[in-house]
């Protein structure tokens, strides 16, 4: 195995052709290859490179860039609770009203049901969430966020801030409330 020093990629070779037919018999003859496999850190992006200019250029990739790296800090902050973001929003939303059908998550959160079934399980589990019969119909079964799961939302609030601190640290106070006031526009227009 050969490694480059400086790269954030290690270079792992494949078996010979020679290699290859000692252990396959009758294999296809063909030439090495080179395999790319990521390890830690990559190398920094030079912001002045063409290409990187070009997506810095695109107001769509930066926020989907963005909201990468958000959803990154806010999960491993969550990491030691066993949540991730998609569980946390669940019960974000749950705190808002008084129980949810598991559909009426799906559609406000934009998560697939299936996604949902499991979600909902997890937070079960935890005690963080429970279904009951829905007052209106008792066929149907709503989710309700139960007391621990308030208390598990109120000990994160401080937790969420601190990621969203660290996220927009190059923006002052003012601008950090024009981006969201930005940001809520553009959410409420079609994403909610």
């Amino acid at each position: 195995m050969s490694t480059s020093g400086a790269s954030c990629w290690t270079l792992h070779t494949r078996p010979t052709l020679r290699e290859s037919r000692d252990r396959h018999p009758g294999a296809e003859t063909r030439e090495p290859a080179i395999a790319r496999r990521h390890t830690d850190t990559p190398p920094p992006i030079d912001a002045d490179e063409p290409w990187m200019r070009a997506l810095h250029a695109d107001t769509g990739y930066l926020l989907y860039r963005l909201g990468l790296r958000s959803g990154q800090l806010f999960n491993t902050f969550l990491q030691e609770s066993g949540l991730r973001l998609r569980h946390y929003a669940v019960l974000r939303y749950l705190a808002t009203c008084e129980g949810a059908l598991q559909r009426e998550l799906s559609a406000r959160l934009g998560y697939d049901p299936s996604a949902i079934v499991g979600l909902v399980d997890d937070l079960e589990k935890l005690g963080f969430a429970e279904r009951r019969p829905a007052p209106d119909d008792r066929r149907s079964r709503i989710v309700v966020l139960t007391e621990d799961g308030r208390a598990f939302l109120r000990d994160t609030d401080q937790a969420g801030r601190q990621v969203t601190d660290e996220l927009l640290i190059p923006l002052a106070p003012a601008e950090r409330e024009t981006l969201h006031t930005l940001l809520a526009r553009v959410a409420g227009n079609g994403l909610a």
